[in-house]
């Protein structure tokens, strides 16, 4: 299946190769899908594959660093939308990810689904995605400290825990509730928080 673009110009081949691969990857995982695969669904060969790519996991880093960039575009949002307020803009990442928590009900997350197909702590793509949660986890330890959270290290922990277990549940049926459940908690953490100020 070749990527196509809502407008008459051609994606350049590298930006078709990331394209196909993402999908496929998405669909079939990240060890099923071979190169030849890869760039006949790009509509191109192996030899333009290996032309922008050395190897096949050097192309998947690069499919990962794309999804990150993604992610880390979602953030520059909040606090755009946000600025100064550090309980709105943890309330407005709990809602985004919850309305992403829909896409993932057919095949999960797919940063976590690279985890589990690249056990390899050298793998670099692994080493990508690592690094990214670090400055995720960070990112929203900051916020909780904004926010005057008592506890801002054991308040991202958990915020950072029901992310993980929201995603862990997204697929399991008759947890459809589990966005709104999200929202939620994370909404009370924050008012919680706010009392806590409150009293002091």
């Amino acid at each position: 299946m070749t990527p196509k673009t809502q407008t008459e110009t051609p994606l350049p081949p590298r930006e078709r190769i990331l394209a196909a691969a993402g999908e496929l990857f998405q669909k079939q995982g990240i060890r099923g899908v071979g190169v030849e695969a890869i760039a006949e669904a790009a509509d191109t060969n192996k030899m333009t594959l290996y032309r922008h790519f050395a190897s096949k996991d050097e192309l998947i880093a690069e499919w990962v660093r794309g999804i990150i960039a993604q992610k880390e575009g979602v953030w520059e949002e909040i606090n755009a939308k946000n600025p100064g307020n550090p309980q709105a803009q943890l309330a407005d990442w709990s809602r985004r990810f919850a309305a992403k928590l829909a896409e993932m009900e057919g095949r999960g997350s797919a940063l976590m689904n690279a985890l589990a197909e690249l056990p390899e702590p050298a793998h670099p793509a692994r080493r990508i995605i690592e690094a990214h949660k670090l400055r995720e986890h960070k990112r929203v330890q900051k916020l909780c400290e904004e926010a005057g959270f008592r506890d801002p290290a054991l308040a991202a922990n958990l915020f950072y825990l029901l992310l993980e277990g929201a995603i862990s549940c997204v697929q399991c049926k008759g947890l459809k509730r589990i966005g709104e459940d999200l929202v939620e908690l994370v909404d009370r953490m924050v008012a919680n928080s706010r009392n806590q100020q409150r009293r002091l």
